[in-house]
């Protein structure tokens, strides 16, 4: 093996791209009913999880940009599932809630998407699933400040 070749099995990096790249696959197939994309169904969530919450504040809790944010809230609002309604302290900002429909669809694509969360987690014994989350997450928060839209605490 040459001196700059890499085994790609040993970087965690690549497998959290392809543990990324499944997670997608497998949310999009349990949820294919709804049409609902993963960061769709977290900005839901989010938002009702905090009604009111205006646009900056979640692009920061879902861990988007900003300019990515706007295009999801768009197209959510288009489908008629959130709507942004003018802050009453300053015009400029907008406060996000789900429409009634919004609160539909995420009501009935919440089975959904916990049955995909355990296909996910599947292949793993019921015993370290908590543990690899909790792994999970350590490294999430430790290196949050790395990335190009790092996430607040919800």
């Amino acid at each position: 093996m040459p001196a700059s070749a890499v085994d790609l099995d040993t970087l965690p990096g690549h497998h959290i791209r392809r543990l990324h790249q499944i997670a997608v696959a497998v949310f999009l197939q349990e949820t294919e009913d709804h049409g609902i994309t993963p960061v769709q169904f977290a900005a839901l969530q989010a938002v009702a999880n905090t009604p009111g919450l205006d646009q900056r504040s979640l692009a920061a809790r879902i861990g988007l940009d900003t300019s990515t944010l706007a295009n999801v809230v768009d197209r959510l609002e288009t489908r008629g599932w959130m709507q942004r309604n003018a802050s009453p302290e300053d015009k400029r900002v907008r406060l996000l809630t789900l429409t009634h429909e919004g609160e539909q669809l995420l009501a009935g694509v919440l089975p959904d998407m916990h049955r995909a969360q355990e296909r996910i987690l599947a292949p793993l014994p019921k015993t370290e699933r908590k543990e690899f989350m909790r792994m999970l997450r350590t490294l999430v928060d430790a290196n949050n400040e790395l990335s190009r839209a790092p996430s607040t605490s919800q």
